[in-house]
């Protein structure tokens, strides 16, 4: 008898808010394992590209050579073709060294201070072997010319030169994910929360005057309650602004109402924001990392299925797999 059957859930997702870089939605019938196995995957093994190597020709700049390489490494890149892409150590085209178009994106800078007004190096002066590669502030990238939104959004700082400093270098850019170093993590920010059920006691309610039940509406650091102006009753405006601090419920138990609010969390139903970096959208970080657990799921499966191939056929299974 399947007896996963009996708790199987297909859980459902509706968008609220999308942006290139900001996501909203509720992710329901399913329970906070998936959800947080979703948050951590969005934040740790969702690929991008990061710069990982610098060659360094010249550097006067008052920032020594690793202080710099490790700036460069923290600029987010578009990375929309990362997927795509091999992970260095398992490129065959270079063995393993990272610098082809299979596995790596290269970069060069090359800027002088001949004036003597301070020059600002950012991102914007990095120069792309892959124009779908580039930072992702980046305007005018490689025409040779900016305009004037260019010239007051000026990128990622990266160091400051006076007159006679120079910075030349080459940088290599390679597919990673957060778990090996947070510059390749895609997430600004990604957090969940349980979506809170607000039930209010009416009759306790009635027994307060308008003035109690503006001071217990003003109890909660968040604008979760109202008063509405012509009821002059208490309503709730925004359950979801709750923060589960309980205040309203100290608040309460301290005018000798206790029950006067019931919340209670939903524990299958999560209300998610995603910020991304930029690397890549909002939406295909999350798409992404769905498909990253099918993945790691299949997995747990096929091992699942290799043992119950070893308690049927013993070791005539594991010799077939080349085991013992």
């Amino acid at each position: 008898m399947d007896m996963s059957s009996s708790y199987q859930r297909v859980p459902s997702v509706r968008i609220r808010e999308m942006k290139d870089d900001f996501l909203k939605f509720e992710l329901r019938d399913t329970d906070a394992s998936i959800a947080n196995a979703l948050r951590r995957i969005m934040i740790a093994e969702v690929p991008t590209l990061a710069i990982d190597l610098v060659e360094i020709e010249a550097n006067s700049s008052v920032l020594n050579d690793e202080f710099i390489a490790h700036r460069l490494g923290l600029i987010p890149l578009k990375s929309e073709k990362a997927v795509n892409m091999l992970l260095s150590r398992d490129c065959n085209a270079c063995d393993g060294d990272g610098r082809c178009d299979f596995c790596s994106v290269e970069f060069t800078l090359d800027v002088k201070c001949t004036t003597d007004q301070t020059l600002d190096v950012t991102s914007q002066d990095l120069r792309s072997s892959d124009l779908s590669v580039v930072p992702v502030d980046s305007l005018g990238q490689n025409t040779g010319s900016m305009g004037d939104a260019a010239l007051e959004q000026r990128g990622i700082l990266i160091v400051k030169l006076r007159r006679g400093q120079e910075l030349k270098l080459r940088a290599i850019a390679r597919k990673g994910i957060g778990k090996d170093h947070a510059k390749w993590s895609p997430a600004a920010t990604v957090t969940f929360q349980y979506e809170p059920e607000i039930h209010l006691n009416e009759t306790l309610l009635e027994t307060l005057t308008l003035d109690q039940k503006r001071e217990w509406v003003e109890s909660s650091p968040t604008k979760v309650f109202d008063i509405d102006q012509v009821t002059q009753q208490v309503v709730v405006v925004d359950p979801e602004a709750y923060a589960y601090d309980e205040e309203v419920i100290k608040k309460a138990d301290a005018m000798g109402k206790p029950g006067l609010v019931e919340i209670i969390s939903r524990e299958d139903s999560f209300i998610f924001t995603v910020e991304s970096t930029g690397a890549i959208k909002a939406a295909d970080m999350f798409l992404n990392a769905i498909n990253i657990l099918r993945q790691k799921l299949d997995g747990v499966r096929l091992s699942f299925d290799t043992q119950e191939a070893d308690d049927q056929f013993g070791e005539l299974g594991a010799h077939m797999r080349g085991g013992l």
